[in-house]
């Protein structure tokens, strides 16, 4: 049996403490060793379900650690490149929370370190571990909805009542888009294998940051349009519509926390064929994958060239806004 991984994790965000934390204290072939934050505070809601958590007053320390062996970054998305790279040259394996960077070609550099030391690096881009995903990448691979024509997204929330959450900051790399949008449009990607051809966008603003934005695309052989929002109701759901089928995701992104993870194929028969998923955890099915690619070499299914690609499909659609804002 493979020794567990020892992880660290940069910072005690709200979403480590909810749900990464919990999900590599939890995972299979990982344990939770490290937490760097200054707050006790801040810590002790990570020890009370990891009592043996070591805490690390800087981030240098933590990445000093030699028992240290992965690094988890839920920081801020300006900080996210910086501290991968210091991650990195510390010798540590990295998992960055996305978006990794605020442009495509910044990622590079840490691609080219990736390559240099031989670590894993990559983005916590997890639904693609989730098997409502695989199971859909399957269908469609296999298929099942014939030639693909049309994809359309949707992913809204609220934080309105949130002036001070980092989403709502334009400083430290907030917006609708660069939080939710790798969502509908790595997910296209991802299914589909291919890129965009011509992107328009309409995008409100506020305050610096994207609320809203309604994406077209045109990729090959199909169009695209994704809504997203963080002034709406919650609501998500990915459609992928062919010759012969559709396939339909009922919770595509939050599954347990938004609803049950469902995939209907809809036939052109009329019949519908449903998968339900009520305990599938992607968060810890992610850091499975990872562990298990750093213990064996294993092939990892979300790499930094992918959410390269996904970046500069997001570069894209800022860049194509017409609305002046």
């Amino acid at each position: 049996m493979n020794k567990p991984v020892n992880w660290g994790i940069l910072g005690a965000a709200k979403f480590a403490r909810e749900h990464m934390g919990p999900a590599i204290h939890g995972a299979s072939g990982a344990r939770l060793a490290g937490l760097a934050t200054s707050s006790a505070e801040k810590a002790e809601p990570f020890q009370a379900f990891c009592p043996d958590l070591q805490i690390f007053n800087t981030y240098e320390h933590l990445l000093n650690a030699p028992e240290i062996e992965a690094v988890y970054i839920p920081l801020p998305n300006t900080l996210h490149v910086e501290w991968a790279i210091k991650a990195l040259h510390a010798g540590k394996h990295v998992l960055i929370e996305k978006p990794i960077a605020m442009k495509a070609d910044e990622i590079d550099q840490v691609i080219a370190l990736r390559d240099q030391t031989g670590l894993l690096a990559a983005e916590a881009y997890m639904i693609v571990h989730h098997p409502q995903w695989q199971q859909a990448k399957a269908l469609y691979d296999a298929g099942e909805i014939g030639d693909l024509r049309h994809v359309s997204g949707i992913f809204s929330y609220d934080n309105s009542a949130e002036p001070g959450n980092i989403r709502n900051t334009a400083k430290l790399g907030g917006g609708g888009i660069p939080d939710i949008g790798v969502y509908t449009f790595g997910a296209t990607r991802f299914l589909s294998g291919k890129e965009p051809d011509q992107i328009a966008s309409h995008i409100t603003w506020e305050n610096g940051v994207d609320v809203k934005a309604e994406v077209t695309a045109q990729f090959p052989g199909f169009s695209f349009h994704s809504m997203l929002s963080m002034r709406l109701l919650p609501y998500q759901e990915m459609l992928f519509h062919g010759t012969k089928g559709a396939l339909r995701l009922t919770a595509p992104f939050n599954p347990n926390v938004y609803g049950q993870a469902e995939l209907h194929l809809h036939r052109k028969d009329g019949t519908i064929t449903s998968q339900r998923w009520p305990r599938a955890n992607h968060y810890v099915l992610q850091v499975e994958a990872f562990c298990k690619s750093v213990r064996t070499g294993a092939k990892y299914p979300a790499t930094l060239e992918f959410a390269k690609g996904t970046q500069a499909m997001i570069d894209r659609v800022f860049a194509a806004d017409t609305s002046g804002g």
